[in-house]
This record gives structure tokens, C-alpha cells and sequence, in this order.
């Protein structure tokens, strides 16, 4: 590799600009994401989050179009640090259902004092723009790869059926997680509950799928 090519490579340096701006931008998502995870999206308002990160509500709409692309964003982040967990939270060569319960367990366990933001990722999914849910649904695909690498796992190793319909277990699974916040939200259901109920439903959804 020639010192040019090697040069081209690096990562350009931000400028104080730059690096400002991108603080700036992290400042506004963190106070976001703290008033979408204490009163869920539409008690949240764009004078709040601003007043949250210490700045004017101009330099929230210079970095956000509005309050929809902000908490997409806000979204986006936390799937993506939703997912880390899940796929950090399984014991790889356990059972298939020991292996999605640990990792569905540790999904709740990291997120239910965040309990407003995810009803709020429900509700908007009955409103939002077609658009706006193609997005959504983007955001949440790391965390639906990370069960769907698990189950696929099952599958090589002979542990589920090879004609299983791995995409259909991902999807059951993954509506059965996600419902699960309601009874945590209406039920007061704190996160050993919801475990226990989560491997209740894997062991349902599973049971045509085990090799015999």
C-alpha cells in the first residue's frame, strides 16, 4: 500500500466546526431521548428539548427538520444499542430457547426505565407515514437480525427443523418481545416477569419448529 492510498483511507479530520456541530446535534438527541423516555412523544415538545440541552429551539430545527425526524433519530440510536445488548446477551451453545430468552431478557432489563419511549415507538406505528414506518422498521432491523441469528444458528445445528420458516419465528418472536411492554406499561410487570412470560411464548412459537 503506497503512502497516498494509506493517507486516503484515514478518516478526515473534523474541523472545530464540524466537531461542534456533531456535539451539538449529541447534546439535542440525549435531552430528546430523556423526555421521550420520561412522558413518551407528543407530551415531549421542541421548546422542552431545547430548554433540556441548554440551547434555543432554533438550534434544534438547525439540526433536526422537526420533532417526527428527532425522535427517529433518537429511535435509531437506541435499536442500535438495543441490539448490542441482545446479542451480547446469550451464551452461545445453550438451547435455542434458553438462548432467546437470555437475549430477550437482557433487551428488558436494558430498556424498561425507558418504558414512555417504547410506547411511544408503538403508538406512532398505528399513525405515522408509510415513510416514517419503512424508517422505523430500518432502525429496528439490527435488533430482528440479532434473534433471527440465533434461530438461524438452531437451525444449522439441527436443533430446529431445516424447512423451518426462520423469517416467520424471527417476526412472532420479535411482535411477542415488543407487545410484552404493554403489560410493563398498564400491568406493572417489571422485567423478571416479563422473562418469564417471554419464555412462555418462545416455548409456544418454537414448538413446531424442534427437530424431532
Amino acid at each position: 500500500m503506497t503512502d497516498s492510498t494509506a493517507h486516503a483511507l484515514v478518516e478526515p479530520r473534523l474541523n472545530r466546526r464540524q466537531a461542534a456541530k456533531i456535539r451539538t446535534r449529541q447534546k439535542v438527541l440525549d435531552a430528546a431521548r430523556s423526555l421521550f423516555a420520561e412522558r413518551g412523544y407528543e407530551p415531549a415538545t421542541i421548546r422542552d428539548i431545547a430548554k433540556g440541552a441548554g440551547m434555543s429551539t432554533g438550534a434544534v430545527f438547525a439540526n433536526f427538520q422537526d420533532k417526527a425526524e428527532l425522535f427517529e433519530a433518537v429511535l435509531t440510536e437506541d435499536m442500535t444499542r438495543l441490539a448490542e445488548v441482545v446479542e451480547a446477551g446469550s451464551t452461545a451453545g445453550d438451547p435455542v430457547r434458553n438462548r432467546l430468552v437470555e437475549a430477550l431478557s437482557a433487551g428488558y432489563h436494558s430498556s424498561l426505565d425507558q418504558l414512555p419511549l417504547f410506547q411511544a415507538i408503538v403508538a406512532r406505528s398505528w399513525f405515522q407515514p408509510l415513510a416514517a414506518e419503512m424508517r422505523a422498521r430500518a432502525a429496528t432491523k439490527k435488533l430482528q437480525l440479532a434473534i433471527g441469528a440465533i434461530v438461524q444458528d438452531a437451525v444449522t445445528k439441527g436443533e430446529l427443523r431445516q424447512d423451518a420458516d426462520v423469517r416467520l419465528l424471527v417476526e412472532l418472536i420479535w411482535d411477542s418481545y415488543l407487545s410484552n411492554y404493554r403489560r410493563a406499561a398498564y400491568d406493572n410487570w417489571d422485567a423478571q416477569a416479563l422473562s418469564e412470560h417471554i419464555g412462555k411464548q418462545i416455548d409456544v412459537i418454537l414448538a413446531g419448529a424442534l427437530a424431532k
